[in-house]
């Protein structure tokens, strides 16, 4: 296949770049403030993995998509293979037994196995040539996706299982599917739904979801967490309170705030224009990733796309709808901004792949 020429680098979507880039930054400074009073500096860190997530970016970026296409089932395999390694090896971190690695080095295999199925799901979907999926089609693709959820699920991290879903809904429809072929899959997830909510959640899961139902009844119990994300945006006001000013990340009322709850650190500082802001340049990444789409040269670089694309803006919808309380509390971090060394990856992996793909669409078959 022939290489793309250098006039056409000029041509690629730069702004995923540069927005990713941009809150990468702002995500290395609310970090450090939310951090100021932890024992580690974990800003080193950050930015250490800022800098390799731009090597596996341009790693990325310079592979052929339809090359890495062909190894997705591979790749899936591996991520399937970590999955029940971690079940049995891995270390326990937040309640969940999510983590591999030797002493500080390791990582989520979770994190790594959302491209992997967005891969999959795409070369999958990519060879089907009708206008609409069958039902056995949308079943094989749900098959890809429910492997991994249902070992997510064991560890248990249901949070992380639930950012599988988007990237499946999203792929099935740009593929082709008839609502009414969807709907008779509906009376299975709510049965499933059902079990998981009675007999797959821990007490203290479920009095989550019970509290998002009534925030006012457990303030200082299962909605602690909401209620001091809550407090903490609505004293940013329009402008916050100034970097490293906020009451409730820096007197450490506010938990888990350089993870899941640095959005709420980020409004408590920066306020209603500081989170416009970062709203903007998250608007700006997914507006770039969708024209890639739109111009991609073919199916398969359409689905890589958008499974990529939903994985990252899913994550970005629910925790943000989260530290507001619209959306019951749990493990999902914000792209480019959290802290935590897989995901960081992962964000810059998804980048330099959809890079890819609108570089290759001035390549000739």
């Amino acid at each position: 296949m022939a290489r793309p020429h250098l006039r056409h680098f000029a041509s690629v979507r730069w702004g995923l770049v540069g927005s990713a880039l941009l809150l990468s930054l702002i995500g290395l400074a609310t970090v450090h403030s939310a951090t100021t009073e932890l024992s580690v500096n974990v800003l080193p860190r950050q930015l250490l993995w800022i800098g390799v997530g731009l090597v596996v970016l341009l790693i990325a970026f310079s592979l052929d998509y339809h090359a890495v296409l062909d190894f997705s089932l591979i790749l899936y395999g591996l991520g399937i293979a970590s999955l029940v390694l971690v079940l049995f090896f891995g270390e326990r971190v937040g309640g969940a037994r999510s983590w591999i690695g030797i002493g500080s080095f390791g990582g989520q295999p979770a994190e790594f196995m959302k491209p992997a199925a967005a891969l999959l799901l795409a070369r999958y979907l990519a060879t089907v040539e009708r206008r609409y999926l069958s039902a056995i089609q949308v079943a094989a693709a749900g098959i890809i996706v429910v492997l991994p959820v249902l070992l997510v699920a064991l560890q248990p991290d249901y949070g992380s299982a639930a950012m599988f879903l988007p990237i499946l809904m999203a792929t099935l429809l740009i593929a082709g599917v008839r609502w009414r072929t969807l709907a008779a899959f509906a009376p299975v997830v709510i049965l499933l739904l059902t079990a998981v909510f009675f007999f797959g959640l821990h007490d203290y899961q479920r009095q989550r979801i019970l509290t998002f139902a009534s925030p006012g009844s457990d303030q200082l119990g299962a909605g602690y967490q909401v209620h001091q994300s809550k407090i903490a945006v609505g004293s940013g006001e329009l402008l916050g309170r100034g970097y490293m000013q906020g009451t409730q990340s820096q007197l450490r009322f506010l938990p888990a705030r350089h993870t899941d709850f640095v959005f709420a650190v980020l409004a408590e500082e920066w306020g209603f224009v500081g989170v416009l802001a970062v709203l903007g340049l998250y608007a700006f990444y997914f507006a770039n990733g969708a024209r890639v789409a739109m111009r991609a040269r073919d199916r398969a670089g359409v689905l890589v796309v958008i499974g990529l694309l939903s994985l990252s803006g899913f994550h970005v919808l629910y925790n943000t709808a989260m530290v507001v309380g619209m959306l019951p509390i749990t493990g999902i971090p914000l792209p480019f901004l959290s802290y935590g060394g897989s995901f960081t990856l992962v964000n810059f992996l998804a980048t330099g792949l959809i890079l890819g793909v609108d570089l290759r669409r001035h390549v000739n078959r």
